[in-house]
């Protein structure tokens, strides 16, 4: 064997992981699958001007589904597999706290919707990557629901007055500071 079948034999092994076109379109499905659920969600996030939008969370998605995809494509079990997912979503967690801030005034915290829905966004992309096409599109739907329409039906009816511990009213609105992002500055990341 020449050096030179030797280096396009080498070369041919790299790329033995898609070696039909079966292969390639399954893997080229889930990926794309998991960057548009995670796009959509993305999209109303960075439409209403939140911290991370929709390259943020397309990448997770499609992080999450490489994740699971490479392992699987490998022959690795399930109960193998469910230690990836496990780093996965614990390390999907860290990235969620990074967007959580904790203002001066004690009340006052921002980024928990944002945290929560790039956590979903990384499940949507583990289920895409798994091959659960029909529940990511479904959990995509019922994730979009929350985030877009939800706001909507809870109404926002004006400040109320809280009682401090030094007994001193401030207003607060009344659309739970504590669990919603709405104040945080967009930067699109």
């Amino acid at each position: 064997m020449s050096v030179w079948q030797e280096i396009w034999a080498t070369f041919e092994s790299e790329f033995a992981d898609l070696p039909n076109a079966a292969g390639v379109t399954r893997v080229l499905f889930r990926l794309l699958l998991a960057a548009l659920c995670g796009g959509v969600l993305g999209y109303e996030r960075e439409h209403r001007g939140k911290s991370a939008g929709i390259r943020t969370h397309m990448l997770v998605a499609l992080g999450a589904a490489l994740f699971v995809l490479v392992p699987e494509q490998a022959g690795m079990t399930m109960s193998d597999l469910s230690r990836v997912l496990q780093g996965l979503v614990a390390g999907v967690g860290f990235l969620g706290v990074g967007a959580i801030v904790k203002g001066r005034d004690e009340g006052h915290i921002t980024g928990l919707t944002t945290a929560a829905g790039i956590w979903m966004t990384a499940a949507i992309g583990m289920t895409a990557g798994m091959g659960r096409d029909a529940t990511a599109i479904l959990s995509t739907l019922l994730a979009w629901l929350v985030l877009a329409v939800l706001p909507h039906l809870a109404g926002n009816t004006g400040p109320i007055a809280v009682a401090r511990d030094d007994d001193e009213p401030r207003v607060q609105s009344d659309r739970l500071r504590k669990t919603d992002d709405a104040d945080q500055p967009s930067d699109h990341v």
